[in-house]
């Protein structure tokens, strides 16, 4: 039998062996609709799914059609963007809170491709040639096929990625390079959209230092701005920020919160209809919105070799953005996201929106946080909002015609609130470690300079650089006998004695490469431990919450215990060979939690006690679940830092 047959026969043979049970198991882990939509709990979750998707459809309307002058296409495809991407994520995504749609930062990497395949020829969105679909010019439909092309093929590269199984990669990908490269994204966004709050006609200008150019040629140009564009402008910010500070700081004591994105756009398209603004005063409008969808159409394949750059541009950043906010509400609402599968869900929301002129598509901060703030509890809510829109498409896109471009534009910068807001990430990464204070420095500057995809690579090249080298510096940790060790603790009132001890010894760097892989080791221990009591419940419950978060460089080291539910069991972290961390790895100990200075401290168990005492300790507190709650203090008086916490799960304890 030749090797071939061989082959062929093993093939065969793995293709018999599945069953319908395997068959099953796949659709349930590649369409997570199918998990939770026939568990949906229609008395319980349907009217806080119907309150967040009429309030996520106000905003995926007004966003829609901001991002969509942001991508230099015509505002009516940031609506179609706000619709198809929304229902493919439903089904493939398994972020319950996260709200795909149109991106600002995606926009801005196709806008390049798009003003450099089709410049300006001086034609804007009030134009009305029906020569082609839709009733748009030709020169609108070619700008928009560069736009779906860019999205076909960055949704090509994510599904290739999910294929490589490329998504568990994603640890190298640290929190100040995201907080960075999306600071420095948004502040090119902010640039791209002064030229439409000061009503000034000027090139588009792209490219290395362009942000600087930008700039340069707006003081150049600063008599050529528009008064009323400029007034109209300012006052739509500031109610815009009034309001929504308001909305926030009342946000508990009412139900639902006043859509002024909706009521701006609403009183301003009225009042330039009425005063006739496009023509007295020149004000640009958004114009004619097309009714309906469009029919299914293939992105022109002759560009795309052109535009693998942007495409790789929107693939990354698009995916980096969506994963963290998928993470940060899996952690928030205790419950799991496969890096894979996201990359599945966004790859494909890119590529089929693409066939029905779609601009590239992303989770956005402000609709997830939307979301969150309404009570949303599963993707029922976008479904919802999909259906507003369709009617925005069909009915109510008419009305639209007189929309100024400034006040678009005034909604795009104000929603980029949350991620400017990242500036004052500055303060605890210097505080915490002054090398990633500086990562995200000059990310940030690489961003600006250049472009997002840049600065990423940047921040990542940057990172793995630094830890290579400080990764010689660790020392190696022998663990001592617990005859040296002096574990005695102040004991609450009523607590059973100590009886069981163990150490697991810390002997490499807390850093972002190894964190979660000792997470998961700590997380074997203690479950194993729990097995035999009520505390195993707890601690399944409160896993993806529980901050016993650290590293291994080759696993932890010490068994498990057999517990019984009356004792108090300790679990010793010896973090004496840590020799540095960074803001990942702490980040990933302290999850969901906040750091409060304490002068209290546990009594550390070493021979300088006396002067540890007079040393500073921090103190961080975080309350787990209702029945757990985890102390942690820092000793801050060697280079190695000496670490002591307890974590406690119901009727049994461990002290890490």
């Amino acid at each position: 039998m030749t090797g071939a047959e061989r082959r062929r026969r093993a093939v065969w043979g793995k293709i018999r062996a599945v069953r319908c049970e395997d068959i099953k198991e796949w659709c349930m882990r590649r369409l997570p609709i199918l998990e939770w939509g026939p568990v949906y709990d229609w008395k319980e979750n349907l009217v806080p799914d119907m309150v967040s998707g009429m309030m996520l459809a106000i905003q995926q309307v007004t966003q829609g059609l901001a991002f969509a002058a942001l991508s230099s296409v015509h505002p009516v495809f940031g609506l179609y963007g706000s619709f198809f991407p929304v229902i493919i994520y439903a089904i493939f995504g398994m972020g319950r809170h996260v709200a795909t749609g149109t991106f600002a930062l995606t926009s801005l990497i196709s806008a390049n491709a798009v003003e450099r395949l089709v410049p300006s020829t001086g034609t804007n969105f009030t134009a009305n040639n029906n020569s082609g679909i839709l009733g748009l010019s030709e020169f609108e439909m070619q700008r928009i096929g560069v736009a779906a092309a860019v999205s076909f093929l960055g949704g090509i590269i994510q599904v290739v990625m999910f294929m490589l199984q490329l998504g568990h990669a994603t640890f190298l990908l640290t929190e100040p390079v995201i907080s960075a490269m999306t600071t420095g994204a948004a502040t090119h966004v902010v640039t791209s959209q002064v030229k439409y709050l000061l009503g000034m006609k000027m090139p588009y200008i792209s490219g290395p230092l362009g942000f600087f150019h930008i700039y340069a040629y707006i003081f150049e140009n600063i008599r050529s701005v528009q008064l009323e564009a400029l007034l109209l402008s300012l006052l739509s910010i500031v109610v815009l920020v009034l309001v929504k500070e308001l909305n926030e700081k009342f946000q508990r004591n009412i139900k639902i919160v006043l859509p002024i994105d909706l009521v701006l756009i609403i009183a301003t398209s009225i009042a330039c209809c009425y005063a006739d603004m496009e023509y007295v005063y020149g004000l640009e409008v958004v114009g004619h919105i097309p009714q309906g969808l469009p029919p299914p159409k293939l992105p022109p394949m002759n560009v795309l070799s052109e535009i693998v750059t942007e495409a790789f541009g929107v693939a990354l950043v698009g995916y980096v953005a969506s994963l963290a906010l998928a993470q940060s509400s899996a952690k928030r609402f205790n419950y799991t996201v496969d890096d894979n599968q996201e990359l599945l869900a966004h790859g494909l929301s890119n590529v089929i929106p693409s066939f029905f002129f779609c601009i590239p598509s992303a989770a956005a901060m402000g609709r997830t946080a939307l979301l969150y703030s309404t009570g949303a509890r599963t993707q029922v809510a976008c479904l919802i909002s999909c259906a507003l829109v369709l009617v925005v498409i069909y009915v109510i896109g008419a009305v639209l015609y007189w929309l100024p471009m400034c006040v678009l534009a005034s909604i795009i910068i104000v929603g980029l609130k949350g991620m400017l807001m990242q500036f004052r990430d500055l303060k605890k990464y210097w505080n915490m470690d002054k090398i990633d204070w500086s990562i995200w420095v000059t990310t940030y500057m690489f961003t600006i300079c250049f472009a997002a995809n840049v600065g990423l690579l940047y921040g990542v090249v940057c990172t793995i650089v630094i830890v290579i080298f400080r990764f010689p510096r660790a020392k190696t940790l022998n663990l001592k006998n617990m005859e040296e060790v002096e574990y005695k603790y102040k004991t609450e009132d009523n607590c059973e004695s100590l009886k069981q001890v163990k150490i697991v010894s810390v002997s490499n760097p807390l850093v972002f490469l190894n964190a979660r892989k000792f997470h998961a080791d700590l997380m074997k221990i203690i479950q194993k431990d729990s097995t035999s009591s009520q505390a195993c419940e707890d601690v399944n419950k409160c896993e993806q919450n529980t901050l016993l978060c650290s590293f291994s460089n080759g696993g932890c080291h010490g068994e498990s215990l057999q517990p019984r539910q009356s004792e108090r069991r300790i679990l010793i972290l010896d973090c004496s060979g840590l020799n540095f961390f960074d803001y990942t790895g702490v980040s990933m100990l302290l999850q969901a939690g906040f750091l409060r200075h304490d002068r209290r401290s546990r009594k550390l168990p070493n021979d300088q006690e006396q002067q540890q005492h007079n040393d500073q300790h921090y103190t961080a507190n975080e309350k787990i679940c209702s029945k757990a709650t985890f102390y942690l203090a820092f000793n801050r008086s060697a280079v190695g830092t000496d670490l002591i916490g307890c974590a406690r799960f119901g009727s049994c304890n461990f002290s890490v």
